[in-house]
């Protein structure tokens, strides 16, 4: 079948006539696809209140254009990815119902029922099973698709059936090298303009230790990735969390999704200090989330560990010490990749709502400096943290 992009009348025809939906005079549909790169589709038999989200990649960046082309390849590897993750973290992501590589398209599961984590999160909600599903996911991903567990020849075929040279490009580029100097494409808040270049921009000494984060993306092939693993790629409500949108996946660095997840939340908890809110609820909601990146990395750690103590499958990685060797590694580079992660959502060309929603130019140049230098402390002293204790702590005494 020939690639044509869908519109709502041709989303309704394609899934009626692959026999997902059987009378298409039933069915509604709409495009509620926000994001940077696709079209995501919602349809519904509104009889039997059925329905399914379609997503089909498009050949370019839908955030800047057809100025920036970009293979509608990224579909495959994310039916891909989702095979594999409905193994390992069943009911952690959406059920994949249907894939077309062709027409560079997926049918999955519809979370609408769950909302969004990133905009739940700058309404101040609270999501209590969020630290131990995540920490589920990123155990049971990270070590079931490692060396630990799979076998060379197999880890070989692993890697390269999710080679996905384009999305890894894109973040390659903006988290790790956009940011550091005055690139094009960064989406700069005028008022923070004077700082990046008297200040952040002539920091040689952080973009030496990014360079360092970033050659390890580029080269350790360690783990299956989510690779774009945030509050805004994540459905949740008390009882669900779902991470979504995995066309960003391939063999990498495994401190690289823990990192991006903390990360994030760290964002959150930095933005307030920003907005107009009660400072009781304010302060409630931090200790909250410093609770949550607490809790998350935890659990992460124990549940790898017991993950390896249980399942381990290369004998070279039961010599003493190096689970203590190979967990220290991934810490110390996981607030790494949080610091490199909090850094382009500042300046980069894709923000965080948390931050962006302050409408005062100089409120929010003053809560992005405040990320900017937090991060660049994570970045700098990863190596000198024990803990992920440290970090929180560290926040909490220098933003309150």
């Amino acid at each position: 079948m020939q690639y044509y992009m869908l519109d709502e009348q041709k989303a309704m025809d394609y899934v009626t006539e692959t026999g997902l939906f059987s009378k298409k005079n039933n069915l509604s549909c709409r495009e509620i696809g926000d994001g940077n790169l696709n079209l995501v589709f919602i349809i519904k038999d509104d009889v039997t209140e059925k329905s399914m989200v379609l997503k089909q990649a498009l050949p370019y960046v839908r955030v800047v254009g057809e100025s920036w082309p970009l293979s509608v390849n990224r579909t495959r590897i994310e039916a891909n990815a989702l095979e594999v993750q409905n193994k390992l973290v069943p009911g952690l992501v959406p059920k994949l119902y249907h894939r077309n590589d062709d027409m560079a398209l997926i049918i999955m599961e519809d979370l609408s029922h769950l909302s969004l984590m990133r905009y739940g999160m700058v309404q101040m909600k609270k999501f209590p099973k969020f630290s131990d599903h995540i920490s589920t996911f990123l155990a049971n991903m990270l070590f079931y698709t490692s060396d630990l567990y799979v076998d060379s020849e197999a880890k070989k075929h692993l890697v390269q059936k999710f080679v996905n040279p384009e999305l890894c490009k894109i973040t390659e580029d903006l988290i790790f090298t956009d940011p550091y100097y005055d690139a094009e494409r960064n989406n700069i808040n005028p008022a923070l303009r004077i700082y990046l270049e008297e200040t952040f921009w002539k920091k040689e000494a952080l973009w030496l230790e990014v360079s360092k984060l970033k050659y390890k993306f580029l080269t350790e092939a360690q783990s299956l990735l989510h690779g774009d693993l945030h509050t805004g790629s994540i459905f949740a409500n008390a009882n669900e969390t779902r991470a979504f949108d995995t066309e960003f996946a391939f063999v990498g660095p495994s401190a690289f999704d823990v990192g991006k997840i903390i990360g994030n939340l760290l964002i959150n908890y930095i933005s307030w200090s920003g907005k107009d809110m009660n400072p009781t609820d304010i302060k409630d909601y931090r200790v909250y989330l410093l609770d949550t990146v607490n809790d998350l990395y935890q659990q992460f750690e124990q549940k790898f560990k017991n993950n390896w103590d249980r399942d381990l499958r290369d004998i070279s990685a039961k010599v003493t010490g190096y689970q203590e060797f190979y967990m220290r590694n991934i810490f110390v580079d996981a607030v790494g990749y949080a610091g490199a992660v909090m850094i382009r959502r500042m300046h980069g060309l894709a923000h965080n709502i948390d931050v962006d929603g302050i409408e005062d130019l100089e409120k929010r140049k003053s809560v992005q400096i405040l990320i900017l230098e937090l991060a660049e402390t994570l970045i700098i002293n990863r190596a000198n943290f024990n803990t992920i204790e440290d970090i929180t702590m560290l926040v909490r005494n220098r933003i309150y």
